[in-house]
């Protein structure tokens, strides 16, 4: 009897299990466009990067530009339970095939049999990249299907297609395109209005202040009249005002017998806008259609310190600007995406929006395609911080695909940068190579730059981490060695123990005696020095007013987190309420791409030899964000997709402190003041350290001492974890 029971029992959980799995199979996927991976990325760069102007005048990029595959092949095998009606769109001519047979004509429909099945659309597209769209109940397009740009499949004389293939297929490219009518060519960021500031008339001409930097395109209201209307966009007023050097403008031709509307053609970079209308031409208002990334701000930051709230926040809203389609350099200016600038936004990104999207389409659109003819933008430093940036995101994200799908993209540019090393080893610029370290005055870029050296170091680094996430063990080792190889070679070459620094170059063979901070910032946070060399560099180095300062936020920033590295938190702080405070002192409401506390009045607006050159929101000019969360609120992954993690929180002579710091799974909330920690992690798990001058405690926590007024937490995700210490 009991064994009866037991057999009902465990047929009754067959059968629920069964249509459990029969309803997850019948449950409805989410559908979205898809096409070649890259190849969306590669052609929305090129639409955007070709709308720059200056004065009028088209401005194009200084590098190739690759393109599209205007062919492709997409397939995915599905196992229906029951026969499904399929929808399909794609953006291009196409074909259809259910299990290699063609259909008839280019159908919007299918009907799929119960049972196993493949679909396998080809689309050809020379303008805009193949995608499709094909949505069931059950079957639906998404990044599991599979993709080519070439079959290598044959048919013999008798029509017997061939039974071995060398295609490679990758899984498909997508982002947020998620119905039909969404159709990936025709994107555009969103826009919504805004009013001016302030305005000031003479006559008809309007002088229009939006109080603030700000992007998009001016709409003039009550338009009337025939004739032209001339726009003058400044980041700051005497720009705006400037007719005749402005760098960015536009000319409307207005026909319109009646009051009506007219807008800008191109979105631009602006704060104020001169507007000058010809005679017989007038308008009654203007107001501004704002372009914007819908990207959620997840990072928060708060402290004692109003005036390190308010960099914060600028910081936050300078990014804000600069994220678009991609990660760009500047709004008003380039308006192109540059791998240094971009490295610098991948990292901010990681503790202001953690959009991995935005992430993965500008690391797509860096890289191009192969042949690999040049550096990635022309300079060479520029190829190394898209390498290091690659295994940082799978650090920061967990996402292994992103590696998986670029790594032999990255095989390909490292070939070509490994190449191009000189008979001793060492990168030297070539013919057609940008050494560009940093705008600097006088700083050399002749012989073998210590610098450059450095930062091929961590990309075979970073490539040998890649390579073995995707199973190539031989190229581990390959660049593993070549990596440690190298930087014997570095400090064999370029350390000099009287100096007590890494100089800056070597030429004909023998290196300098010149020091920079460039090479010996990036040593540190590459911890590739020892604690005595560490010691000597800060004193040498960082610390040593003898040694050229620093003037553009791009290399400030790894300075102070070289800084931060190091434990000079209350150093660093000082140094960015100077820094940035300064900006901010002199008006600003982003940060700028270059900041010389010696200039006066409008030299702060030029740059390039040109008046108003000048980026006044430029991307790396953002960069507290990052220190703030990594050094101060102290939070970082040690395991990729931050499944461990640790908090270090540091004052830096702050009354107080709190925060949020976005990961994959949720967000880790951090609260510090000299006699209380606050901690919370969503996922993972994470350590919690901190030092105290007596015993802490923790209710609920199991705190561990490791001498020296030095302690440990253990956090476990969703709980929070009060801790009573008091700071060293």
């Amino acid at each position: 009897m009991i064994k009866f029971c037991l057999k009902r029992v465990a047929a009754v959980l067959l059968l629920l299990l069964l249509a459990t799995s029969a309803q997850a199979q019948q449950r409805p996927q989410k559908a979205t466009w898809i096409w070649y991976p890259g190849d969306y990325e590669i052609w929305l760069g090129n639409q955007m990067q070709n709308r720059r102007t200056e004065r009028g005048t088209f401005f194009p990029v200084f590098w190739r530009m690759d393109s599209h595959y205007v062919l492709i092949d997409f397939h995915k095998d599905f196992d229906l339970a029951q026969p499904e009606e399929v929808e399909l769109r794609a953006e291009g001519q196409y074909n259809v095939k259910l299990d290699g047979k063609p259909l008839t004509g280019a159908p919007t429909h299918l009907t799929v049999p119960a049972g196993k099945h493949r679909i396998n659309l080809k689309v050809y597209n020379q303008a805009t990249p193949p995608a499709v769209f094909v949505r069931g109940n059950t079957i639906a397009s998404d990044a599991s299907w599979l993709v080519t740009y070439e079959d290598k499949e044959w048919i013999d004389a008798s029509g017997k297609t061939s039974d071995q293939s060398g295609t490679t297929w990758l899984q498909a490219g997508a982002w947020n395109f998620d119905s039909p009518e969404a159709r990936p060519s025709a994107f555009k960021l969103p826009t919504e209005v805004r009013r001016a500031a302030q305005v000031e008339r003479n006559g008809q001409s309007m002088l229009v202040d939006f109080g603030r930097e700000t992007f998009g395109y001016i709409k003039l209201h009550g338009v009337k009249g025939k004739g032209q209307v001339a726009v003058y966009f400044g980041e700051s007023k005497e720009e705006a005002q400037a007719t005749e050097t402005c760098e960015t403008l536009e000319y409307l031709a207005v026909n319109q017998p009646q009051k009506g509307e007219q807008t800008t053609t191109l979105s631009k970079a602006f704060r104020y806008v001169n507007i000058r209308p010809e005679a017989g031409v007038s308008l009654d208002s203007v107001s501004l259609l704002y372009e914007y990334a819908p990207v959620a701000e997840r990072g928060k930051f708060r402290c004692s310190d109003a005036q390190l709230n308010k960099i914060w926040d600028v910081a936050a809203y300078t990014m804000h600007l600069n994220t678009r389609e991609f990660f760009i350099d500047g709004i008003k200016r380039d308006r192109w995406v540059w791998s240094g600038d971009a490295y610098q936004s991948y990292l901010m990104n990681y503790y202001l929006y953690f959009d991995t999207p935005t992430v993965n389409r500008t690391q797509w659109a860096l890289r191009g395609k192969d042949p690999v003819t040049s550096h990635i933008n022309t300079i060479m430093d520029y190829s190394f911080y898209w390498f290091i940036s690659v295994y940082d995101a799978y650090q920061y994200t967990g996402d292994k695909a992103q590696v998986q799908q670029l790594y032999p993209r990255m095989q390909s540019l490292m070939d070509y940068c490994l190449n191009r090393r000189n008979k001793d080893g060492l990168m030297e610029g070539l013919a057609g190579d940008w050494v560009f370290i940093d705008w600097a005055d006088g700083l050399s870029k002749k012989g073998e730059v210590s610098f450059e050296q450095l930062l091929l170091c961590r990309s075979l680094e970073s490539m040998a981490l890649c390579a073995k996430l995707v199973d190539d063990q031989t190229g581990a080792q390959k660049y593993q060695q070549l990596a440690t190889d190298l930087k014997a070679k570095i400090f064999a070459t370029y350390w000099n123990p009287g100096k007590g620094a890494l100089v800056h170059s070597r030429v004909a063979g023998r290196p300098t005696d010149h020091v920079t901070r460039y090479a010996n910032m990036f040593a540190i946070f590459f911890d590739y020095l020892s604690p005595e060399q560490e010691q000597q560099v800060k004193k040498s180095v960082l610390l040593n007013p003898q040694v050229p300062k620093i003037t553009t936020p791009y290399m400030r920033f790894y300075e102070l987190e070289a800084l931060c590295a190091m434990g000079e938190q209350p150093y660093v702080l000082k140094e960015m309420k100077s820094y940035w405070g300064g900006i901010l002192d002199l008006g600003a409401t982003s940060f700028w791409e270059e900041y010389d506390p010696t200039k006066k009045g409008t030299e702060h607006l030029a740059m390039y030899g040109r008046p108003f050159g000048k980026s006044l929101c430029h991307a790396w000019g953002a960069s507290p964000i990052y220190l703030l969360g990594k050094y101060y609120l102290g939070v970082k992954p040690l395991t990729p997709g931050y499944a461990t993690y640790e908090v270090v929180p540091n004052l830096g002579g702050l009354q107080w402190m709190e925060g949020t710091v976005p990961t994959p799974q949720g967000d880790i909330t951090v609260a510090a003041s000299p006699k209380q920690l606050k901690v919370k992690g969503a996922s993972g798990t994470g350590t919690l350290r901190f030092s105290s001058k007596s015993k802490p405690s923790c209710k609920g926590g199991k705190i561990a001492s490791k001498g020296n007024g030095q302690y440990e937490l253990t956090l476990e995700k969703g709980r929070e974890y009060v801790v009573t210490y008091q700071a060293l």
